[in-house]
């Protein structure tokens, strides 16, 4: 998904360390509410994981996205985030935001870069519930004069991760890491984790600790949040996620992250049963 994420050093190891311990409790208090639990990354969270729709299926994610700092606001108003399946194993995918930015003021709004992807995943094993999955993404600026306002980035960028599921006992565990290719600016990284429970046939919760980084200047981010999944009727979906920055909020750290949004899986059919 298109991600408005900046960073900054870090300010000191054992608040990498605190954050793990805050993610580890929720995935253990998850673990505990019942023998049976799911979860899922991509939307509402910024980890992706091995999913694809299937053969000619849609899925379609619209939504609003604020990323909030103490100084200034970026949004996704709204963000589009379209992917068709090829085969049980491949998705394509395209996503753009009508964005609005706060900073500071006045408001200025524009078109987003556009990011197309192409997600394979190469392995799955149904009997060990590991798989595995490849999903390049590059994102462009449009013909427009984003970049020239400020909006966008002034380059194009290439997003080289692999996602993985695994069901580890009671729980089933989505994690995602790549490398992210700049031009015109330092390359980085990005790291996920999404756990979570189904705790009715349509309503899933989950919680997220998500990470991303340059090398040079090093600098990194980090924000843990909280989701839900409500299966409304066939072929909506209700996709909620709220966080905010493991660091203190400033410049480049922010106090709220979230999406609220819709699914619909086209053409229409019966939701899977879990």
């Amino acid at each position: 998904m298109v991600r408005e994420r900046s960073a900054k050093p870090s300010y000191a190891s054992s608040i990498l360390a605190r954050a793990s311990n805050i993610f580890s409790r929720l995935v253990w208090l998850l673990v505990f509410l019942s023998p049976s639990v799911f979860a899922q990354g991509g939307p509402p969270y910024y980890t992706n994981d091995p999913g694809t729709p299937g053969n000619l299926q849609w899925e379609i994610n619209l939504a609003y996205m604020p990323f909030l700092y103490p100084d200034h606001s970026i949004a996704h108003t709204p963000d589009v985030d379209i992917n068709f399946g090829l085969g049980d194993r491949i998705q394509l995918t395209y996503e753009n935001a009508w964005l609005r930015v706060d900073n500071p003021s006045p408001v200025k709004f524009g078109l987003g870069q556009d990011q197309l992807g192409f997600k394979w995943r190469f392995y799955d094993n149904k009997d060990s519930g590991f798989a595995v999955s490849l999903f390049p993404q590059v994102s462009i600026n449009n013909l427009n004069n984003s970049v020239a306002r400020g909006i966008t980035p002034r380059g194009a960028s290439v997003i080289l991760p692999l996602e993985f599921s695994k069901k580890l006992g009671p729980i089933d565990l989505n994690w995602e890491a790549g490398y992210n290719l700049v031009h015109r600016g330092p390359d980085g990284w990005l790291a996920g984790v999404v756990v979570g429970h189904e705790f009715t046939k349509n309503l899933e919760l989950d919680a997220e600790f998500y990470s991303t980084g340059t090398f040079h200047p090093s600098t990194d981010q980090e924000t843990l949040g909280a989701g839900l999944r409500y299966k409304i009727h066939p072929p909506v979906i209700l996709l909620l996620m709220a966080g905010r920055s493991v660091q203190t909020a400033g410049t480049s750290q922010p106090y709220f992250v979230g999406y609220f949004g819709f699914q619909f899986l086209l053409p229409p059919r019966p939701f899977e049963k879990e």
